[in-house]
């Protein structure tokens, strides 16, 4: 519920469920506007450090995660744990270059023919699989007809149901015609490919392969040890050029304050900062000299999502009353420390889709409580809480471990209900245990999440009503026909400008109807070590030329001798 670095080799980052707010590794990985914010000397090369040399292959770049990956299949990999991982070791067909226009991946070229129907894929000759088999337009077959096969529990199969057909022209030429002018369908095959010759056959649950993945990308798999690391090691071999580091391995460590710790002790390299930790914890010499940091917008939002099949939360006045009785501001100064925005829907401001015209609702509970009222929600009995036919107004809201933020955020959300007289209780899970057990199976009330979003505005995975199966987007039951058409009718249309006026009418509806309430627009705030060179900011982040990041010999914290196990 994205996706930049390597792993955002994707062109339309798949929407990737944010809920874990996966450190740096997340933070580098999807896309994110890069209006970077002037921090003292965070985005200037470390005091008194060296000019760097030529880049030399080497030492080990150490991620910290707050939550472990749960499925390394790529076109089952819709959390951003799973994500990160996927997106270092398997290719797309295209990717988004750093100025946000679409290059080749494994595509080396295309020609959209026919007015947008037809698309000829050219792919990159002499690449090959980590086991040296060769990468074939045999391959992109197998992943597009796994992904439109109603069997496969994948979230992703939207884009590719509106295909007529696709044809092998030859072992590197991929023919692909649309039912219909689709206007996301060049960035959609940015999806990673997969292997026909390991998955033809294999069974979704049992396959091996979700655990000991084999792409094409710059980075091969090595060990995971689940609950505590995941490591993979530079292809010697990527048809772009090996990378500079030689090992990439993800730390599980799922509290923020021992993340920091070992960020402290120069123990991890790449990962995320609280608020708390940007504003507070790292003006000090310490930092300063061994770390850069970052500050910029993240293309995506945090959200209160209703399960909308449960008749409390059916009646659009209670959602409507809720979004009023939340106090967002709050939770962007006392949580964030003013580190985010009022999100107003389910656009981003940097997103060209987005409405200005839709502004947040104020904080006002005696309009909210009129509204439940409205919908029969009254205090008959006196003892202050809110009740309907005898039934008082309690739920749980139910968020995932490790996310101090999100956390912090339902514990405002509780009191403030509390004083329109409605009861919530807060839950925190697991976050495996959160999708499969809570997402999946459709079993919660209420959720606070977040979503990192495709720069392509398209919503048809999460906001249309035909996405409402198991391990689709769609979880909250979400059902509105003007909306579902409109999402078609964007699809269908390839000019900008009228692509926006649709969009900007969806954001004003969603808004409207209030799915979720929609609560904050974050920053990121990736702090990455200072021996690392070449890390710049983009429009796409700072993790999209991971290949290229290197450490000079005589700052390697990690000699190759200890690289073997």
């Amino acid at each position: 519920m994205t996706p930049a670095r390597r792993s955002n080799a994707v062109g339309r980052a798949p929407h990737r469920l944010r809920g874990i707010a996966r450190s740096a590794a997340f933070l580098a990985t999807f896309l994110f506007v890069c209006q970077v914010v002037p921090l003292r000397a965070e985005n200037q090369p470390a005091a008194g450090l060296p000019a760097a040399p030529a880049a030399q292959a080497g030492d080990t770049l150490v991620a910290g995660s707050i939550g472990d990956a749960r499925n390394l299949i790529p076109i089952l990999a819709s959390d951003s744990a799973s994500a990160d991982i996927c997106g270092l070791v398997f290719n797309g067909l295209v990717k988004y270059a750093p100025d946000l226009t679409l290059v080749g991946d494994l595509a080396e070229r295309w020609e959209v023919q026919e007015g947008g129907l037809v698309i000829v894929f050219h792919l990159r000759p002499g690449v090959r699989w980590h086991d040296e088999v060769p990468f074939t337009a045999q391959d992109v077959r197998f992943t597009y007809e796994r992904l439109v096969d109603p069997g496969t529990p994948t979230p992703y199969s939207g884009d590719f149901e509106r295909i007529e057909r696709l044809e092998v022209m030859d072992e590197l030429t991929v023919r692909v015609r649309y039912k219909e002018p689709f206007a996301p369908g060049l960035a959609s095959w940015g999806m990673w490919m997969m292997p026909r010759h390991l998955l033809e056959g294999a069974d979704w649950q049992t396959t091996p392969f979700a655990r000991r993945p084999i792409g094409t990308g710059p980075f091969r798999f090595r060990r995971w040890k689940t609950g505590e690391s995941i490591e993979l090691i530079a292809n010697p071999s990527y048809f772009e050029h090996r990378p500079h580091v030689d090992r990439h391995f993800t730390r599980i460590i799922p509290d923020q304050a021992t993340m920091f710790l070992e960020l402290s002790t120069e123990q991890v390299d790449l990962s995320g900062l609280t608020p708390l930790q940007f504003r507070r914890q790292i003006d000090t010499p310490f930092f300063r000299t061994h770390y850069r940091v970052f500050r910029y917008p993240a293309f995506g939002y945090t959200y209160v999502g209703y399960n909308l099949r449960d008749p409390r939360f059916a009646d659009r006045r209670v959602r409507q009353a809720l979004n009023l009785a939340i106090n967002k501001e709050e939770i962007i100064d006392g949580v964030l420390l003013g580190l985010g925005r009022v999100s107003t829907g389910p656009f981003p401001p940097e997103s060209w889709a987005y409405d200005e015209a839709v502004t947040p609702a104020p904080y006002d509970p005696a309009q909210a409580k009129d509204l439940l009222a409205e919908a029969g929600w009254r205090d008959s009995d006196g003892d202050g809480w809110l009740d309907l036919e005898g039934q008082p107004f309690r739920f749980t809201l139910l968020t995932n471990q490790g996310n101090d933020q999100r956390q912090k955020a339902a514990e405002i959300i509780q009191r403030r209900l509390k004083e329109i007289g409605i009861q919530v209780e807060i839950r925190v899970v697991e976050w495996s245990a959160f999708l499969s057990q809570f997402i999946d199976a459709r079993n919660f009330e209420a959720i606070l999440l977040g979503w990192g979003l495709s720069r392509d505005p398209d919503l048809f995975d999460i906001f249309h009503s035909s996405k409402t199966k198991p391990g689709e987007f769609n979880f909250v039951g979400y059902n509105n026909e003007d909306v579902d058409r409109l999402i078609l009718e964007g699809r269908r249309t390839f000019d900008q400008a009228e692509r926006a006026a649709i969009y900007k009418r969806i954001h004003a509806l969603i808004y409207e109807d209030q799915p979720y309430t929609f609560l904050y627009v974050p920053d990121a705030l990736p702090i990455v070590h200072a021996r690392f060179r070449n890390v710049a900011v983009t429009p796409i982040g700072i993790g999209y030329n991971l290949i290229d990041w290197y450490a000079p010999t005589a700052e390697w914290r990690y000699p190759r001798w200890r690289l073997e196990p």
